[in-house]
């Protein structure tokens, strides 16, 4: 790892710290070069790449990305801006800790998503394990990466059926797990699809950074998720779909598809 390169994880962790609650740190999800160009033209000054984005980008279903593409585009990214970028690396691909963290410094990522749940069996990772894998990949970054531990007990398994009670089991769980994670040398936690109102009960008990998801354009703005608490606010596959939705409604603009002879 060049000096350089921990400069820009140390860089891009101090974003995380002495905001106030009113200017959260916003990173935008680009799923390819001209994307992140885009946004760091429009003034954001690091980056965080959606894994469903990607794979979408790439003409694959969310979580079957294989690794060598995944990292290929994150690299491509990273190649294209001179700000941060935080890579989504879904549940690591099987690979150990070494491994992953060679391949994502590779790309010049200096931060990384990782999620305690499978995306193919969609079954939560034991709290226990998935920390002693945060600490390891910790041990083999040091500080050369930001790690945001995805907290996935609001979408995954038995804890995420919808009702009060499962809700309220699932956010003791994700404060059990926030708490590990940040024992394990995690410098964020993303508790994916908690309900903004919880916000402030989990940035409280957690006590380190809390990443929110802006998912819908009809739900509370960046500002106010940085009210109830949150440090980081991010978008997921949001801002791919969108400008996916501007580019049918652009086709739609330029007259009918010629017809096949």
């Amino acid at each position: 790892m060049t000096t350089s390169a921990t400069a820009e994880a140390r860089a891009f962790r101090a974003m995380h710290h002495g905001r106030d609650a009113e200017t959260p740190l916003v990173l935008p999800g680009p799923w390819d070069a001209g994307s992140a160009r885009a946004f760091v033209d429009a003034g954001f000054p690091a980056l965080a790449t959606p894994s469903a984005g990607i794979a979408a980008s790439l003409g694959f279903q969310d979580g079957h990305t294989p690794a060598e593409e995944m990292f290929a585009a994150v690299a491509r990214i990273v190649r294209a801006v001179e700000v941060p970028v935080s890579a989504d690396l879904e549940s690591g691909y099987g690979l150990d800790a070494k491994e992953l963290v060679e391949r994502l410094l590779e790309t010049g990522a200096v931060g990384c998503n990782l999620e305690d749940s499978d995306g193919l069996t969609k079954q939560l990772t034991d709290p226990r394990e998935q920390a002693d894998r945060l600490a390891a990949v910790r041990a083999e970054a040091g500080d050369g990466l930001v790690i945001n531990a995805r907290i996935d007990t609001f979408a995954r398994g038995e804890f995420a059926q919808g009702g009060p009670e499962d809700t309220e089991r699932a956010a003791e769980a994700a404060i059990e797990r926030g708490r590990a994670y940040a024992a394990a040398g995690a410098d964020c936690v993303y508790p994916i699809f908690a309900p903004p109102e919880l916000l402030p009960r989990l940035a409280a008990a957690i006590g380190i950074p809390v990443n929110a998801s802006a998912f819908a354009p009809d739900g509370p703005s960046p500002a106010e998720l940085g009210r109830l608490g949150a440090t980081r606010v991010t978008f997921g596959p949001r801002l791919y779909r969108a400008t996916m939705t501007a580019a049918r409604d652009l086709a739609g603009q330029l007259g009918p598809a010629p017809s096949t002879p």
